[in-house]
């Protein structure tokens, strides 16, 4: 029997090579769609569905800095930005994943992006360490190591 429809959203950042494990665990309790940038495919390898269901909630997962300054800026120009500006403005509930390197933590734009996503309600989670409502940059350089320790039912826990 499948649940309320779900659209997960892969940017393209190392953690997309565990998006298909994120997929497969939401789908036990959502009917998944996946929508991901082209940039994702050098790590993502699943299939990507855009069937333009109205999602109930959206996961972002990994959430890159590039999609989520659009997001943040109202950019609707590609699938993935498109998803995301439409359940924010709709007040779909939206869970990411950001995978932000410490060099563009720092760039003037992330702090407003941050608290742009904050304001709407999206849950945050760290990549490193699944806390939620918070997330840090990760260490440049140090993507493999973040994939393996990366643990899938943080965002599941991140939904409740």
């Amino acid at each position: 029997m499948a649940g309320p429809p779900l659209t997960l959203v892969v940017c393209g950042a190392p953690l997309a090579a565990r998006a298909a494990e994120v997929a497969e665990m939401l789908g036990g309790r959502w009917t998944v769609s996946v929508v991901a940038t082209d940039a994702a495919r050098q790590w993502f390898h699943g299939t990507t569905v855009d069937d333009r269901l109205r999602p109930e909630r959206v996961v972002a997962c990994p959430l890159t800095f590039n999609s989520a300054n659009k997001v943040a800026a109202g950019i609707m120009d590609t699938p993935v930005s498109g998803v995301l500006c439409d359940a924010l403005g709709a007040g779909v509930p939206v869970v990411a994943v950001p995978m932000v390197n410490d060099r563009l933590w720092g760039h003037p734009a992330w702090e407003s992006t941050l608290r742009v996503m904050t304001a709407a309600s999206v849950r945050l989670v760290d990549p490193q360490s699944g806390r939620i409502g918070d997330a840090s940059p990760v260490r440049s350089g140090s993507g493999s190591a973040v994939v393996a320790a990366f643990d899938p039912t943080w965002v599941l826990d991140a939904m409740i």
